[in-house]
């Protein structure tokens, strides 16, 4: 079935919106030119939230960026979610939607269980059945395509039968999917299982992207001493994924680029600092 894109982002910066910056984005947003919201804080039946986001959406180009559907849990997608998740999807008309490749949600004994992490899956044929099952799911329910996420890794598992380019790769052959191609993720993935993330990056699908994240990581070590990295989205971008970024960019074009900053959220000058930097490096690039 073919999924409509309502209308596309440009291949600029955005930030993810907080409500603590709305007076400064209205006032000056530069060099910030869409903005992307968590479709989770917006399913409420109105109230300032709601208000706020119909203002910016008359100004804005919007992504919509879902942390709750669990696109890789073993159960069914959650009906109530996404019926919530179509509601605003329908009258917001957002240029993108987004979401994990991972697992939240658990059935124990019945009842329902919510975790507070995106966990990783092992990539085998039965997850990528799954998968595909649920991504055609939310494609078919909002009449649209979605992009999907790599993750940050920590650790892999031995049943995994595909490596995760090839997955995300063949989860976009068998459903029309599009991929959000997050840089700081591969950063992560890459230091904490000793691979190298420009051989990562040089595989991907870059006709398939969409967006690009960019977001800072908490810097810790294992039990044995080696370099282990969380992704905390808690501080700005680090060098290296700087780095990483400007190769991302030079090998699949430029692509929208998002500065995700979710945790211990700077004043609007610092996210904006961010943002002029990724423009820096997006406007380098032959379009």
């Amino acid at each position: 079935m073919l999924h409509k894109t309502a209308n596309t982002l440009p291949n600029t910066v955005g930030v993810g919106y907080k409500p603590q910056h709305f007076s400064n984005i209205l006032e000056n947003a530069e060099p910030v030119e869409w903005l992307e919201i968590h479709a989770e804080n917006y399913m409420g039946a109105g109230g300032r939230p709601l208000a706020q986001l119909r203002a910016l959406s008359k100004r804005f180009p919007l992504s919509v960026h879902g942390v709750g559907l669990s696109i890789g849990g073993e159960g069914r997608l959650d009906p109530d979610h996404l019926a919530r998740l179509k509601h605003l999807m329908s009258w917001l008309n957002p240029a993108s939607f987004s979401e994990h490749l991972a697992w939240s949600t658990h059935d124990i004994h019945g009842a329902g269980a919510y975790f507070n992490d995106l966990l990783p899956l092992p990539y085998t044929d039965a997850t990528l059945s799954r998968v595909c099952d649920h991504v055609n799911e939310v494609q078919d329910t909002l009449g649209r395509r979605m992009l999907l996420e790599n993750p940050s890794s920590y650790l892999a598992f031995e049943e995994s039968t595909w490596d995760e380019v090839a997955f995300l790769t063949e989860v976009t052959r068998r459903t029309g999917c599009g991929l959000l191609l997050d840089v700081n993720n591969v950063f992560v993935s890459a230091t904490n299982m000793q691979l190298d993330p420009r051989a990562y990056i040089d595989a991907f699908n870059h006709d398939a992207v969409g967006e690009i994240h960019l977001g800072g990581h908490d810097e810790d070590e294992d039990d044995h001493g080696a370099p282990l990295l969380i992704d905390s989205h808690g501080r700005e971008v680090a060098d290296p994924v700087w780095a990483l970024y400007a190769h991302t960019i030079s090998v699949g074009g430029p692509k929208p680029s998002l500065i995700e900053w979710d945790n211990d959220v700077p004043a609007w000058d610092v996210l904006a600092a961010e943002a002029a930097r990724a423009d820096a490096l997006l406007t380098q690039v032959p379009a």
